[in-house]
């Protein structure tokens, strides 16, 4: 019983720090609330905001959604890299449930799966929650030396 105990914690442990494994489907999240609006410094983007809104400069996106509990761990930090770049890139979170699409596009599969752009093309991903210094350090190396 022990050791049945200890093994569902350890299997909850790694499910919640490596993100949601599977997005859910539009039948299973019935009844959720809205995302709520952007944090100061991340732009909320849609399936017709997105391309351009990457298509220049360096991007770091979140994908999410209202239902993920380690994205709910990951906001906060996400609102933490963009205050710490500051006006140097844009910072965006994309709910996955509002933009189908954009996540079809680059394969989102568990969340949070975070991405840095650079001119349109993904240069760097992370899966699962990421820390703010890791995400500084993404963006800074593909916005390249100053």
């Amino acid at each position: 019983m022990k050791q049945m105990i200890v093994g569902l914690m350890m299997v909850g442990g790694v499910l919640f720090f490596t993100g949601c494994g599977k997005i859910m489907p539009a039948a299973e999240k019935a009844g959720e609330g809205a995302a709520g609006k952007a944090a100061s410094g991340v732009q909320d983007l849609t399936d017709t905001s997105f391309d351009q809104t990457v298509a220049q400069g360096v991007v770091l996106v979140d994908f999410w959604a209202v239902w993920c509990g380690p994205c709910r761990i990951q906001g906060p930090i996400v609102e933490k890299a963009a205050g710490q770049l500051g006006d140097t890139a844009k910072v965006a979170k994309v709910n996955v449930d509002q933009a189908p699409q954009t996540a079809k596009k680059f394969g989102i599969s568990s969340i949070p799966t975070l991405i840095v752009f650079k001119d349109g093309k993904p240069v760097k991903q992370f899966v699962g929650v990421t820390q703010a210094s890791d995400l500084v350090a993404a963006v800074k190396a593909a916005q390249g030396p100053k």
